[in-house]
Parts: C-alpha cells; structure tokens; sequence
C-alpha cells in the first residue's frame, strides 16, 4: 500500500514539472519576457536536473531506445510522456530549422509510444501525431 502512494506521487510530482516547463515555453508563465531560444534552454535544464529527462539524449537515441530509457524513469506514465512530448514539440518549433527538425522527430515518437502504451484512443494525440508530420514533410 505504501509502495502504490509513493508511485502516485512521484507520478504526480513528474507531471506537475512537465506542467510547469509547458507553461514556460508556451508564454503562460508571463513572470519574465524572454526569447524563445532563452526557454528553450531553460526548459531543457529544468527537465535535466528536476526529471532527469536529458533532451540532447533523447534527440541522439534511437528509435528502439526511447521506450525503454522512458520507463525506467520513475513516475512516467503515458500522460507524463505526452506532456513530455508537448515540451519537445514546443521546443522544436521555437528552434531554428537545423535543430527543430530532431526535436519535432522526437516528438513524434513520443506521442507515437503513447499510442501504443495507451488503451484509450486520443483524437488529440492524433492531430498532434499529423500536425507534427505535416510540418516535417514541409521542411
């Protein structure tokens, strides 16, 4: 019993950084004007040190690999990835065409294992699995 709270609340803790790091890099944190470059590394530094999610590492991975490294995190569950996914998504449409590219890939992995990992089906999830298709076909 005390093994099942202590995951829901790493769950709920991971999820509640996501959150925050989604905010910051969508302008809905308006404590500081920043560029969108600044969030970006900021957001990957908070998701370094906090989560433990290395950005740079999962843009390097293979494809195989990501499943894997994901669920050995403590509190990752399918919403935790996808808010995961939103950040990296978010991150590679403020960076420039050289490195958004890798990102918008990675994002797109990601969504893609949730659909996997996940029962329930997600509309959602499947206009941001084509919206981020559609802006790698037009690069």
């Amino acid at each position: 019993m005390e093994q099942k709270d202590y995951l829901l609340r790493e769950i709920e803790k991971i999820g509640l950084l996501l959150k925050l790091i989604f905010n910051k890099i969508a302008g809905k944190d308006a404590s500081q004007a920043k560029t969108a470059e600044n969030q970006s590394e900021e957001a990957k530094k908070i998701l370094l040190l906090e989560a433990g999610v290395d950005l740079d590492l999962l843009v390097s991975m293979k494809e195989t690999a990501l499943g894997p490294y994901l669920s050995g995190m403590k509190g990752m569950n399918v919403s935790n990835i996808e808010l995961l996914a939103d950040i990296v998504k978010a991150i590679g449409m403020d960076a420039d065409s050289a490195t958004s590219q890798g990102y918008l890939q990675v994002a797109l992995r990601l969504y893609t294992l949730c659909n996997s990992s996940d029962r329930t089906f997600s509309f959602e999830r499947e206009n941001k699995i084509s919206g981020i298709k559609n802006m790698l076909f037009m690069r």
